[in-house]
């Protein structure tokens, strides 16, 4: 099975580039490939409980919230950085249910053995 990484930077000041990731991240997971997201500098704060619900990336279309649904739905594993856990004040009763937390190095580990997509 092929492995694909996300790695998310952008957080609700840019939600235009929110949902993508999601989006992308579920679509990879339906055609079967390994897929895991790693959060870190703003993208964690769309794992703090109820932030991606308040998140659109239009005007009158879905929140960020119901594409991360989708993604967590489909199977994809969502990591975060535990340095922008930190630099958000974030502790792990602050994030959504499924998220785990783990070091910088991870990515690095993660980035070796898969295709990687960054946002």
């Amino acid at each position: 099975m092929d492995k694909i990484l996300i790695i998310m930077t952008s957080g609700p000041d840019t939600p235009r580039r929110c949902a993508t990731p999601f989006f992308f991240a579920s679509l990879a997971a339906a055609m079967d490939y390994e897929v895991t997201m790693f959060f870190t500098i703003d993208g964690t704060l769309l794992l703090k409980k109820g932030m991606a619900e308040t998140v659109y990336p239009k005007a009158g279309g879905k929140p960020v919230g119901d594409f991360l649904k989708d993604a967590q739905d489909a199977g994809v594993e969502f990591l975060a950085c535990t340095a922008s856990t930190e630099l958000h004040d974030l502790k792990p009763e602050d994030l959504i249910d499924g998220v785990k937390m783990v070091g910088g190095a991870k990515m690095w580990q993660l980035a070796e053995e898969r295709k990687t997509l960054t946002f």
